[in-house]
């Protein structure tokens, strides 16, 4: 029974999880603005587990006519006018994150990036909606999977918060640096490292298990998820 080397493209069928956190002026993708986006890419060790890499953030200038909630400002406390606020485009933003993660993906020898956020609809659709507004071209993320850590850490924690499912975890938690998009992404990629690493004894077994099975035959779908070329941008 051969069973072949674990990588990022065997352990996800060809996906590269990237950890993405947007800080925002609301929450209504297509009318609220954009105001942070980071993102954590994820290295793998020589046992097949996980662990966090380098992380990418950058502030955004509202788009123009972007709508901004006071509630939201105070949640993240971000002023988006602030005169020394580092800000740029959100088109030059997406497009600095796209190139780290497009080089990611080749480099994993994966066809797609798959969003891995904290209640990940939320980032994917401030994502998505950036993408049309700006016109940005070779979105490396798939329009519509993504792994969710709210999800995996009820499963594995019992906690869906990712405050309650960091510390169940065994991470450490600061109150003062939350809600910047770089804490939490950070927060977020080592929450899913540990539910990975946690199920990585089901995911070997589950390998042998295939590997024994011999080919079979829902191989031939795999072309339900093309490469990044051949998907909509």
């Amino acid at each position: 029974m051969q069973v072949a080397p674990v990588t990022f493209a065997t352990r996800f069928r060809g996906f590269l999880p990237v950890v993405i956190d947007v800080e925002t002026g609301g929450f209504n993708s297509q009318t609220d603005a954009l105001l942070e986006i980071a993102a954590v890419l994820l290295e793998m060790r020589s046992d097949g587990t996980l662990t966090r890499g380098e992380t990418y953030r950058h502030h955004v200038a509202p788009f123009p006519g972007a709508n901004l909630e006071t509630a939201s400002l105070a949640v993240n406390g971000i002023d988006p006018h602030h005169p020394l606020r580092p800000a740029i485009p959100e088109a030059d933003a997406l497009q600095r994150i796209f190139r780290e993660v497009r080089t990611a993906i080749r480099l994993a020898d994966c066809t797609r990036a798959v969003l891995v956020g904290h209640n990940a609809f939320f980032d994917l659709n401030f994502v998505n909606a950036a993408v049309l507004r700006t016109a940005t071209k070779r979105n490396p993320f798939h329009p519509f999977t993504s792994f969710d850590t709210a999800t995996l850490g009820g499963v594995a924690f019992g906690q869906t918060v990712l405050m309650r499912a960091s510390l169940a975890a065994g991470f450490d938690w600061d109150t003062g640096s939350a809600h910047s998009a770089a804490y939490d992404a950070e927060r977020t990629a080592d929450l899913f490292c540990a539910v990975c690493n946690q199920f990585q004894g089901v995911f070997d077994a589950s390998r042998r298990r295939l590997a024994a099975m011999g080919p079979l035959q829902m191989e031939m779908d795999d072309s339900a998820d093309p490469p990044e070329s051949d998907l909509p941008t």
